[in-house]
């Protein structure tokens, strides 16, 4: 069974579920597929076995020794990507899109395109079973390919282990990783906290998977900070038949627990927020 925990907006808790999930069944293969803001493997510290270089895309390069300065190409960059400081024609790698304009206009053949080979692909084992993950290097993109290159993989390491329980940590947002993180699985977890922003952005997140006709359950995380507002996201699962898995209270220790490189779980089994958990991971599960 493949689970995706997903969420609307940054900062719902969603790593922490995916954390704890992955940590209440005997043997798990667990996915990082928020590959913009991986931190999965801070907590697990998992023993690589498996590197793969992910080429995100390329930016422009310039060989000055034939650089004549002419300032062709600052003309025609629609990105703004280059411009010509103290005379001399520099490129801004963060606006560059790698689009090969410039390369091919220039006169004097002095631009080329390097890969942009700086994100990664990680894959091994970690206490509670394998995991694989994906780091994207700032400012680079196309983080919606490099989930597909771990879905592909994990896909490869779960038949080669036999793995019944498959835990995938997608990115917050509506965006392609979002799409790629969630295609194709049995269950869709949404994580949410009750907040304005919260709830809005739960909806579009709601619409989105709706369109896949996956099997998709809400969670609250830190529930009692506003029990009015969780009260209106409970209602909004009832009127629009979204399976509402539970809701998580406010506790220190979870905090407490990744700030020891451990899921809640791990760190204190018997506190209520383990068992609250527990009880909403197997209602997942076992659910029809």
């Amino acid at each position: 069974m493949e689970i995706a925990v997903i969420s609307g907006k940054g900062g719902t808790g969603k790593s922490f579920v995916s954390a704890a999930f992955a940590t209440i069944p005997e043997r798990v293969f667990l996915s990082d597929c928020d590959v913009d803001a991986a931190n999965l493997y801070l907590i697990f510290s998992p023993e690589i076995n498996f590197e793969q270089i992910y080429i995100a895309g390329q930016k422009a390069e310039i060989d000055y020794n034939k650089c004549t300065n002419c300032g062709y190409c600052v003309d025609f960059c629609r990105f703004d990507a280059m411009s010509i400081k103290d005379s001399k024609v520099v490129i801004n790698e963060t606006l560059c899109d790698g689009c090969h304009l410039c390369a091919r206009i220039c006169p004097e053949n002095a631009i080329t395109m390097l890969d942009n080979d700086k994100s990664r692909m990680y894959a091994g084992t970690f206490r509670n079973g394998q995991m694989v993950y994906g780091r994207l290097a700032p400012g680079e993109e196309n983080s919606g390919k490099l989930v597909s290159m771990i879905r592909e993989k994990a896909k490869t390491e779960i038949i080669k282990g036999k793995f019944k329980i498959h835990i995938i940590d997608g990115p917050p947002g509506i965006g392609c990783a979002t799409i790629s993180s969630i295609t194709g699985v049995d269950r869709v977890v949404i994580v949410t906290e009750p907040t304005l922003s919260g709830i809005h952005d739960l909806k579009r997140t709601v619409e989105l998977v709706s369109k896949f006709d996956l099997k998709t359950w809400v969670i609250i995380n830190k529930y009692d900070l506003n029990t009015s507002m969780s009260l209106e996201i409970e209602n909004y699962c009832k009127e629009n038949n979204i399976l509402f898995a539970g809701k998580i209270p406010f506790d220190k220790q979870v905090v407490e627990a990744m700030m020891n490189c451990k899921s809640i779980i791990e760190y204190r089994p018997k506190s209520e927020v383990s068992k609250i958990i527990t009880d909403i991971f197997n209602k997942i599960q076992h659910a029809n």
